[in-house]
């Protein structure tokens, strides 16, 4: 158990912390369109993200595959800044965008998986209870994500439902906004390489 609450707390603090704001940043993408009533599209696609993200962690840690830390450091901002681009540019929401959403947040959960398997697949390693610490983990990494998630939902609701913001205008807000952070931290990563 104390093993369990250790991941979660870490996997937790992975999206939550202040210094997560590439992650937060990507979640902001992915949620930007959606409002509170599609919620269980959000859920699929965060947890399609998770996914992902615990694929690579667990492929790292058991020594499957290796990645060159600043290439992924810049990479995580390039997948914010495409989302968020691609939210600029899509018109409306459509069965097949959202089976896209789906594959990028996958995709793009195995990248930013990347970054953090890089510092914890040494702790990882070590422990007896490896099945138990990833499972805590993710976890806490996916109820991390959710409260984000539902936080942006809520501001999304109180703009667009009782403000009466048109929602395409408030897509186009916070992507615009994603965006110009990212492109800033791509900026800063790529002279990094």
């Amino acid at each position: 158990m104390k093993t369990l609450g250790f991941y979660f707390t870490l996997g937790w603090e992975h999206i939550i912390s202040a210094g997560a704001l590439d992650h937060q940043l990507f979640i902001v993408a992915l949620v930007s369109p959606y409002l509170l009533k599609d919620w269980k599209q959000l859920l699929i696609l965060v947890t399609a993200f998770t996914i992902g993200h615990s694929l690579t962690l667990i492929l790292s840690t058991l020594n499957i595959v290796r990645f060159n830390s600043k290439w992924v450091e810049f990479l995580i901002p390039c997948t914010i800044a495409f989302t968020a681009a691609l939210n600029l540019f899509k018109k409306k929401e459509t069965t097949r965008s959202i089976k896209i959403n789906y594959i990028l947040a996958l995709l793009f959960g195995l990248i930013h998986g990347m970054g953090f398997a890089n510092s914890i697949r040494f702790m990882l390693s070590e422990t007896q209870h490896f099945a138990v610490s990833i499972l805590g983990f993710n976890f806490g990494l996916e109820a991390g994500q959710i409260v984000v998630v539902i936080f942006f939902l809520m501001i999304a609701w109180l703009m667009v439902e009782q403000l009466k913001i048109i929602r395409r205008e408030w897509i186009v807000f916070l992507s615009a906004i994603v965006l110009a952070l990212s492109s800033q931290m791509i900026i800063e990563r790529i002279s990094e390489l």
